[in-house]
């Protein structure tokens, strides 16, 4: 890990401050400024560590607003980093930071009999007492991993290829948007690596306290991803997590291992899309639909974090007969697993609450978000069904046909 992130290019203009949405939600938490830079000069000199610093979210608010590029979540996950170490994780964070681990230690037990057992009211009542709230609408198991189901995908056979990273969240719980990804590809004229070789990309493991598996996942992925960057391939994610997490916070959280295997960028696969778009790929097929569609549209954190624009929404404003809006409402709240624990259940409602009434009181039928547990927390605050960029695009172009 990398501990010498410096803090000093902080001015104390508390412009973090304004922009987290944790501290607004909430008086338990210092705020990013002093969380962050402030504390991070205490920590150099050996002095105690705030009890407020778990109720940072990582949402990379902080880091968009700063006007002098101080990498304040980093500071803060890093820190929390070192208190783990001195102090375990509670099996509450444990289980929620494990999802891809437990998926495979379950694989052979149907995905009913797992959700009953996640959801029931007993279980619930049982991981309330642990610290998830029973309250939380948490995702459930498909009937089978989208890499499971890729082994029965019939591909056109194109000579351009690309490779995905799917993510842990549509490999086990949401394959459909995967597998949605992967026939917008091969319409576009690429077929789709998926190696197996893949795991989560670590944001969820090192947001939970769990470093030593994150450096695990990052060596195993950057393996990986190196030897497909060598030979030249498009490396391409759709979740704006695991996007972040490849593009800067491995510099930040891991620089050993980009020392080792280089930087292995994955491309927004929307901006990729829409380059293909641009090509006139999509513009003949798109321009007959008669369709008429009204979709409201949530920016996840981690996407505007990254500095590349909102390349899902240009690729929904792109649709004949797609009328979007942009919520522009500010953060859903749910910050991966953060929204789902039980002290920090009321806080994410709390900060998704402009968001979800913006969503209701917009009369779309449907609301879109690159970001799974965005997606989870959508529903679960407005109501409205949620889903990915992709599928509204696989489901336009399917209406040619």
């Amino acid at each position: 890990m990398n501990m010498h992130i410096s803090p000093d290019k902080c001015i104390a203009c508390t412009t973090c401050v304004v922009q987290c949405p944790v501290a607004e939600a909430t008086t338990k938490f210092l705020g990013p400024r002093m969380i962050g830079p402030a504390y991070e000069r205490f920590r150099l000199l050996g002095l105690a560590e705030d009890t407020s610093l778990h109720y940072c979210a990582n949402c990379k608010n902080c880091d968009i607003s700063c006007p002098q590029g101080v990498p304040v979540s980093s500071l803060n996950m890093l820190a929390r980093a070192e208190q783990c170490r001195h102090h375990s994780p509670s099996l509450r964070d444990w289980i929620l930071a494990h999802g891809e681990l437990m998926a495979k230690w379950l694989r052979y037990v149907p995905a009913s009999l797992k959700n009953f057992g996640m959801l029931n009211p007993l279980t619930r009542g049982m991981l309330d007492a642990l610290g998830i709230d029973k309250r939380a609408s948490l995702p459930t198991f498909a009937p089978r991993t989208f890499r499971q189901m890729m082994t029965h995908v019939r591909q056109p056979g194109h000579k351009n290829t690309v490779i995905y990273f799917p993510g842990c969240y549509v490999d086990v719980y949401d394959p459909a948007t995967g597998l949605d990804m992967v026939w917008v590809l091969n319409r576009a004229g690429y077929d789709v690596i998926v190696p197996n070789e893949f795991v989560c990309c670590g944001l969820p493991l090192i947001s939970n306290g769990f470093w030593q598996h994150a450096h695990a996942n990052a060596e195993r992925n950057l393996r990986e991803l190196a030897q497909w960057r060598d030979k030249g391939l498009p490396m391409l994610t759709g979740c704006p997590s695991c996007g972040l997490m490849f593009r800067t916070d491995m510099s930040e959280y891991f620089p050993d291992l980009v020392k080792k295997y280089g930087p292995c960028r994955l491309e927004d696969a929307h901006k990729f899309l829409l380059e293909n778009m641009d090509a006139s790929m999509f513009d003949a097929a798109l321009s007959v639909l008669p369709a008429s569609q009204h979709i409201i549209y949530h920016a996840p954190c981690h996407l505007r974090a990254q500095g590349n624009g909102l390349p899902g929404l240009a690729l929904l404003r792109r649709i004949p007969g797609v009328n979007v809006d942009n919520a522009d409402a500010g953060c859903c709240g749910i910050s991966g697993s953060y929204g789902f624990k039980k002290e920090k259940y009321n806080i994410a409602q709390t900060i998704g609450s402009r968001l979800f009434a913006t969503i209701r009181e917009s009369g779309a039928a449907t609301a879109v978000s690159e970001c799974g547990t965005c997606r989870v927390q959508i529903r679960h605050g407005s109501g409205l069904p949620a889903v990915h960029p992709v599928s509204i695009l696989r489901q336009h172009l399917e209406e040619l046909h």
